[in-house]
């Protein structure tokens, strides 16, 4: 927000007047140098090594200022931030009675910001302190050659040089400070440069390696000895992950924290790109396609159900691609066409940002109707139920078995009984599969990882 709002404002509208005010100064000053030196050449004895000194004073500033505005424009973000966080959680920090600290944090962050900006109000006042010093002694230096050579130099000449010695001052002092505030709001291009030079993702689609309009037809997973993490210098997340999950198989996804669940998820949908192996979907390498192409094929729900301030038909059918009854039917399906039909738009119904205006079972049952709609040969579950009561859980659960009975479907469990009916569950454990079988044939070796997870989940 902060890149996009300041950094772009300085952009577009501060930094082109301090570069036009210090291209101006720079014309007036050398003007002014030139109509001083012609008049009493002797003051340029005085005016080398002053400009010398200006030189010394303006590159200590220069630096200085540079790093405190970096610090100014990077404290903004967390402000931003914190008081969007704060909005959006309001009604908890209320129920807790935490406001005192929430605004005590608040303040906390504007002092920091704060402090830089009365930091820069003080390097101004040492600069301008400096420079009024430097000017007045170019002044005090053109009046005494002037009276000096009162015999060789004409009346009219010394009052010109002395006149243009007086603006002098001002116009260095013009001159040091827009340079300076160039080059302090040269930190917004740097910052606007950094976002530019950021590695972007995949193409959205590449010519001549689309997939066909029918894939994936079956939907077999392979997995070819598959690394990720989750940025260049860091540990792999997964380690040689190699696996094949055939079409139309259920598959349950458990293991402990951090054991790289949702980090399958990731890569399989190249949010994260391999940083060795493959993974082919019905033998179609999907690190050779396209990104829409890919992710227009998959379908996911989310364990944070994901909506768009709008109308419920654009949340549910966002490119348009089905007519009302299709969607009125994976309305129904999702346990969701009475409630819909009960409102005064019906599937124009206004949806608030995020889905504020709908209860967090509504919102996920919104994501299962997508889903429903797109009706992919892939459907992944990353814990999908694991913010819903019980009897939504039982609904989203039941409307899966019958919908996409045919569909391969992963299913990263919150819930283990969710799983105990899978075809195969994957055991993942510090990134590598440790465990991959029939869950009753799991739960019989009673020293596998999944038989200690059941029985603390009071399953066996």
């Amino acid at each position: 927000m902060n890149r996009l709002s300041k950094e772009i404002d300085v952009l577009d509208n501060t930094l082109p007047i301090f570069v036009n005010n210090a291209l101006t100064n720079l014309a007036q000053v050398v003007t002014t140098m030139i109509v001083i030196i012609a008049s009493t050449p002797i003051v340029t004895l005085v005016i080398v090594p002053v400009m010398g000194m200006y030189y010394f004073v303006q590159l200590i500033y220069i630096t200085s200022a540079r790093q405190i505005k970096r610090i100014e424009s990077s404290a903004k973000s967390p402000i931003f931030s914190y008081f969007s966080e704060s909005l959006n959680g309001v009604s908890t920090i209320r129920a807790f009675r935490k406001q005192a600290r929430f605004l005590k944090d608040c303040q906390s962050k504007i002092n920091f910001a704060a402090r830089a900006y009365f930091s820069n109000i003080v390097m101004n006042r040492w600069l301008l302190v400096r420079l009024e010093t430097l000017g007045n002694l170019i002044t005090l230096a053109a009046a005494i050659f002037a009276v000096a050579g009162r015999g060789t130099i004409s009346p009219g000449v010394v009052g010109l040089s002395i006149s243009y010695a007086l603006n002098i001052t001002i116009m260095l002092n013009w001159l040091v400070r827009s340079t300076s505030e160039v080059e302090a709001n040269i930190v917004s291009v740097e910052r606007i440069q950094e976002y530019i030079e950021e590695k972007q993702e995949a193409p959205w689609s590449i010519e001549g390696k689309m997939p066909s309009i029918t894939w994936p037809s079956e939907g077999s997973i392979s997995f070819h000895d598959y690394q990720v993490r989750y940025r260049p210098g860091l540990d792999l997340v997964l380690k040689s992950i190699s696996c094949k999950i055939l079409p139309g198989e259920k598959v349950g996804i458990v293991g402990r924290t951090g054991a790289g669940k949702s980090s399958l998820t990731l890569g399989l949908f190249r949010i994260l790109e391999a940083a060795g192996g493959s993974i082919d979907i019905d033998g179609v390498s999907i690190s050779e396609i396209g990104l829409h192409d890919l992710r227009g094929k998959l379908t996911i729900i989310p364990q944070d159900p994901v909506l768009f301030s709008g109308t419920l038909r654009i949340n549910l059918d966002p490119f348009d691609n089905h007519n009302d009854a299709d969607v009125w039917r994976s309305l129904e399906n999702a346990h969701l066409k009475d409630y819909v039909s009960s409102q005064t738009g019906g599937l124009q119904s206004t949806v608030d940002e995020g889905g504020s205006n709908l209860s967090v079972g509504q919102r996920q049952l919104v994501c299962l109707a997508r889903a429903l709609l797109r009706k992919s040969k892939v459907l992944v579950l990353d814990e999908a139920t694991a913010a819903v009561d019980l009897d939504t859980d039982d609904l989203i659960q039941a409307t899966i078995r019958t919908q996409f009975a045919d569909c391969t479907i992963l299913t990263i469990a919150h819930r283990l009984n969710n799983i105990i009916e899978s075809d195969r569950v994957m055991v993942l454990d510090n990134g590598i599969i440790a465990e991959f079988d029939h869950p009753k044939a799991l739960l019989k070796d009673k020293t596998s990882i999944f038989y200690s997870m059941a029985k603390d989940a009071g399953l066996v």
